[in-house]
C-alpha cells in the first residue's frame, strides 16, 4: 500500500465524528445505566460516533475522568443471529478473565428500553493501530519486533482451552473446514446475479476433498489484521485485539492462515504484503513467520499451509462474491462496497494459486 493509500483509509476510519443521524439515542439514559452498572462512573456524559465502518455501530463515551466504548446492534429490524454484540461482550469478557490483550469489559445491556438496543460497554483503550502491513511509520530496525508481537498475540489466544475459560459453547467444535467449505459454497452458488467464476468453480470442486487429516479446535477471532489491534502508544506490545464480530470455536491453522494471508494479499484489498520489499522493510518472510508461530504454538511444523491459504482466500472471495451481488441488486451502492466487489476475482485467483501449490 502506498503512504497515501494508507493515509486515505486511516483518515476515512480514524477518530470520530457526531453522531449521525439515525444512530441517536437517549444520553441521559445511557448516563443513568453507566451509574448503575459501572464502578467510578462519573457524569457529565457526552458521546461521539466512531468513523469505522463496523457493523455494529461504535461510540465513544466521554466523560471528565475516562472515556469508555459502547458496541451496539443497529437500530431497526435486524436479520436473526446478525449483529450479535452478546456474542462479542462474551468472548472479550472471557478473554480478559483469562488475561488476554482485549478491553476492559464492564457490562452488557439486554433491555431495548434503554437506548433502542442490545449494547455493551468495555474500556477504551489508547494506542495506535497500523493500517498499513509493512507498518511504515515504525523504524526499519524496530519492525520485527511488531510482527513478533503479532505472531505472539495470536498464539496466545490459540493457547487457551475453550472449555477451561468458558467458552466450551462459544461454537460447533470439530469439522470446522468440512462446515465452512460447504457454507461459502453454497452461498457462491446460490447468488446467480452475482456470477459464475470458473477459479471459484474449481475450489468448490477441491476443497471438500483437500482437507487435512486431523481436527482441532480452539478460540478463533476471524479477522486477525494489524488494523484490527491496538499497539502500545511507544512500543512494540499489543495492547488490545478489537472486532470479535467473527469470532467462534474453529480450527487454529485457519485462523492463523487468514492472518498471515497478509504476505499474498494486495495491499488494495485489505492490508497487506503482496509486492512489498519484505528484507529492504526488515520483515521477517512468510516462512520466518510461520516457523515462529510453530514455535509459539509448539508445533513442528504446518504441513498443508497452503491448503490454509486456499480455504481463507476462497472464504474472502465467497464473502466478497456476496458484496458483488449486493451492488447488482443495489442493497450496498457506497463506494467501498464496489471497490470490494470489484477485488473479487482476483481473490479468487489467489485461491486457486495456493492451491495449485498444493498439488
Amino acid at each position: 500500500m502506498n503512504a497515501k493509500a494508507g493515509d486515505s483509509i486511516a483518515e476515512a476510519n480514524s477518530g470520530t465524528t457526531p453522531v449521525r443521524e439515525g444512530y441517536g439515542f437517549d444520553v441521559e439514559a445511557m448516563a443513568s445505566w453507566m451509574r448503575e452498572n459501572v464502578a467510578d462512573f462519573e457524569g457529565p456524559l457526552s458521546v461521539e460516533q466512531f468513523k469505522g465502518g463496523q457493523s455494529n455501530p461504535t461510540y465513544k463515551l466521554v466523560t471528565p475522568s475516562r472515556n469508555y466504548v459502547l458496541r451496539r446492534k443497529p437500530p431497526g429490524q435486524l436479520l436473526k443471529g446478525a449483529h450479535a454484540v452478546e456474542r462479542e461482550a462474551e468472548v472479550i469478557s472471557k478473554l480478559g478473565a483469562a488475561g488476554f490483550p482485549v478491553p476492559a469489559f464492564y457490562g452488557i445491556c439486554t433491555d431495548d428500553a434503554v437506548i433502542g438496543s442490545w449494547f455493551f460497554v468495555m474500556g477504551m483503550v489508547e494506542g495506535r493501530i497500523f493500517w498499513d502491513a509493512t507498518f511504515p511509520d515504525v523504524p526499519r530496525e524496530e519492525r520485527p519486533a511488531y510482527f513478533a508481537a503479532m505472531n505472539e498475540t495470536i498464539a496466545q489466544l490459540h493457547g487457551f482451552d475453550p472449555v477451561a475459560i468458558g467458552l466450551g459453547e462459544y461454537g460447533k467444535p470439530g469439522n470446522y473446514f468440512a462446515r465452512q467449505i460447504a457454507r461459502w459454497s453454497r452461498q457462491y452458488r446460490e447468488d446467480v446475479e452475482a456470477g459464475q467464476n470458473d477459479d471459484m468453480d474449481r475450489l468448490v470442486e477441491w476443497l471438500p476433498g483437500a482437507i487435512p487429516e486431523g481436527d482441532e479446535t480452539s478460540v478463533v477471532h476471524g479477522d486477525f489484521r494489524c488494523d484490527n489491534m491496538i499497539f502500545h502508544p511507544t512500543e512494540p506490545r499489543v495492547l488490545a485485539v478489537l472486532d470479535w464480530e467473527l469470532s467462534t470455536l474453529g480450527h487454529p491453522l485457519a485462523d492463523f492462515a487468514y492472518h498471515a494471508m497478509m504476505y499474498r494479499m494486495p495491499p488494495d484489498i485489505v492490508a497487506g504484503l503482496q509486492g512489498a520489499d519484505l528484507a529492504a522493510l526488515n520483515i521477517p518472510t512468510e516462512a520466518d513467520y510461520i516457523a515462529a508461530y510453530c514455535r509459539k504454538a509448539g508445533r513442528e511444523n504446518i504441513a498443508d499451509w497452503d491448503f490454509y491459504v486456499a480455504f481463507n482466500f476462497f472464504r474472502l472471495a465467497a464473502i466478497f462474491h456476496g458484496i458483488k451481488g449486493r451492488v447488482i441488486r443495489g442493497t450496498a451502492a457506497n463506494a467501498e462496497a464496489r471497490e470490494r466487489a470489484k477485488s473479487f476475482p482476483r481473490l479468487a485467483r489467489l485461491a486457486v494459486e495456493a492451491m495449485e501449490r498444493c498439488r
